[in-house]
């Protein structure tokens, strides 16, 4: 377990937190709607990639100054944001309060266009990020250069690891309490068929028979061409049997805590990473457990039925996490990927 503190005084600012990967649908909500948590209590992440004010125009920057910041192709603006944010739960929050005049937002919460908008409460300093505002997720940013992290002094819990997929709570089902598809799998998807356009090139791909068909085939068939000379896609990961043959791309999970693709020993072929909670519920479709108990009930208490059925119309990809996914790898400059860039 880490702490972070204040790098001008020394105030602890969260409670205790462990690292974990930085959830692939941190960037993408839906518009218009309140979102919950992003992550669990007591866990942090670290994004690497530059995020938040200040921007400037694709026409100020140029190209090579937007891939050094992860941009590979034409897009409005591009963030000159701090590297390396560390993202908490608000409710882990500790010793930090707003800054009023820096907590402007679209409608319904604050949105962080102002930079940061916490302030230490031993010296005053501005130290971190509260975003709330709809099609957020719920997110606390401290700002790397204004805490420093140390160790907790706590006993630490075993790190996740590969054997974590395995365990019931981990799957996410695609479906929302309310009988909507789940925006963290829309947003995975989305992810997930930006990195298979990439290995594949743009060209088209057969699905396995089963939950991976039923549950992605709407998103392949609008991200990517049909036709003859198809890829083929399979699922693979620790705890289930790998496809034979080998298909040309495995849909993976990415490890829970260090956020790298799954891969069978020896083999340097392609993958494409999914959320690991997503991949999760794929290899075990039959095996949903039962919601967790909310309300009244103690925690961790279960109640007996399961997700809703799901909705009427098919899975669609969160497509702001498709497009900006794909302008972050270079493969988009690809000229068989020139159909996706957008000036």
């Amino acid at each position: 377990m880490d702490v972070f503190v204040c790098a001008g005084c020394g105030t602890e600012l969260p409670a205790p937190v462990a690292r974990v990967a930085l959830p692939v649908h941190t960037h993408y909500g839906a518009w218009e709607q309140l979102h919950p948590p992003l992550m669990e209590p007591a866990t942090y992440a670290v994004d690497p990639l530059p995020t938040g004010p200040p921007w400037r125009l694709w026409d100020e920057v140029g190209a090579d100054a937007a891939a050094r910041q992860g941009v590979y192709a034409p897009v409005y603006a591009v963030s000159f944001g701090a590297r390396n944010r560390i993202v908490i739960a608000p409710g882990d929050s500790r010793s930090m309060a707003l800054i009023p005049e820096k907590c402007d937002g679209y409608c319904r919460g604050v949105d962080g266009r102002d930079g940061p908008n916490l302030a230490c409460r031993g010296c005053g300093r501005a130290v971190a990020t509260r975003m709330d505002d709809c099609g957020m997720w719920q997110t606390v940013w401290l700002e790397p250069d204004a805490v420093v992290r140390r160790p907790s002094g706590l006993p630490a819990a075993p790190p996740p690891d590969w054997d974590d997929l395995a365990r019931p709570e981990h799957r996410v089902p695609p479906v929302e309490l309310d009988g909507s598809w789940s925006l963290r799998w829309e947003a995975a998807v989305g992810v997930a068929l930006a990195h298979l356009v990439a290995v594949t090139d743009n060209r088209p791909v057969t699905l396995p028979a089963g939950p991976v068909a039923d549950l992605l085939g709407h998103g392949v068939g609008r991200y990517l061409p049909a036709g003859p000379d198809a890829r083929s896609v399979g699922l693979a990961g620790p705890g289930i049997p790998m496809p034979r043959p080998r298909p040309d791309v495995l849909l993976v999970p990415r490890h829970p805590l260090t956020g790298t693709p799954w891969r069978p020993d020896g083999d340097e072929a392609a993958v494409v990473p999914l959320d690991s909670g997503v991949w999760a519920h794929l290899a075990h479709p039959d095996e949903a457990p039962p919601l967790l108990g909310i309300g009244a009930l103690p925690r961790g208490v279960l109640h007996d039925d399961y997700p809703p059925p799901r909705p009427w119309y098919p899975l669609t990809p969160n497509p702001d996490a498709f497009s900006r996914t794909l302008i972050g790898l270079p493969a988009v400059r690809r000229p068989r990927l020139g159909n996706y860039r957008s000036a």
